[in-house]
């Protein structure tokens, strides 16, 4: 064999077997940061709100008489739907969704809600229209190109839903969080509970942790805040005990 080709043929294993092992740990790595998390059952958790269990992530429905919002779209549609009928809650029924960011786990049933009108943050188009990577050679994609960008404090009434935009980034760039009616706070993977504190999100899965940190603050002092839900680590309905944390 040729010298030349025989060190190339060399090199190439040699590049292979690197990346064999990067992807074997990273599937590793992922698994086991997931084993960690621990979500809600689906089922009624407040009067009016709704937790889907999604295997590893919770989506959530606020109900307004007979229409609801959801935060987030879960992992796997198929999944939703088997979800929400335990519920009996009709996916058209759905007039909105509101996602903390852009990645799949929290979109996939996006066109499950086919009645639904989808918010984004302005800040997180980025992830969705091919200018911002989520890792290296991986993109954001949603399945509905009809959504409604949102600013920073900008308030949403529906029907007699109150929706408050707080940008909550470093998970992702446009990571957003919501009050809903003055006092359930949607943070999804923007931050974590741990021991029925504010956690950081996971490092793991997160862009910018140094980001992340500092917008604990735009979260830490709502007057009117009572409970905290989380996409991964379930919920809190101590909001002042909750926020009593530093992180660093």
């Amino acid at each position: 064999m040729n010298k030349t080709l025989k060190s190339v043929l060399i090199g190439l294993g040699i590049l292979i077997a690197i990346l064999v092992i990067i992807l074997v740990g990273f599937s590793f790595k992922m698994k086991s940061e997931m084993k960690k998390m621990h979500v809600v059952e689906t089922k009624e958790v407040v009067q009016n709100v709704f937790a889907v269990n999604n295997g590893f992530v919770n989506m959530f429905l606020v109900k307004d008489n007979d229409d609801y919002i959801a935060i987030d779209a879960g992992a796997d549609a198929k999944v939703i739907k088997e979800e929400l009928k335990k519920l009996n809650i009709d996916t058209a029924k759905v007039v909105a969704v509101f996602l903390t960011h852009s990645d799949g786990d929290h979109t996939a049933a996006l066109s499950t809600f086919s009645n639904a009108k989808i918010y984004l943050s302005r800040d997180e188009e980025q992830m969705i229209n091919g200018k911002t990577a989520k890792m290296m050679f991986k993109h954001n994609s949603i399945s509905r190109k009809d959504y409604t960008l949102l600013d920073d404090g900008q308030k949403i009434l529906i029907g007699k839903i109150l929706i408050a935009c707080i940008s909550t980034p470093g998970h992702t760039p446009g990571s957003m969080s919501y009050l809903v009616n003055d006092k359930f706070l949607f943070v999804g993977d923007a931050f974590g509970l741990k021991d029925g504190r504010v956690d950081k999100p996971n490092a793991f899965f997160s862009k910018d942790m140094k980001t992340a940190i500092k917008s604990f603050e735009k979260i830490n002092n709502l007057p009117t805040a009572e409970y905290i839900f989380t996409a991964h680590t379930g919920y809190t309905d101590n909001y002042r005990n909750a926020v009593k944390t530093v992180l660093k």
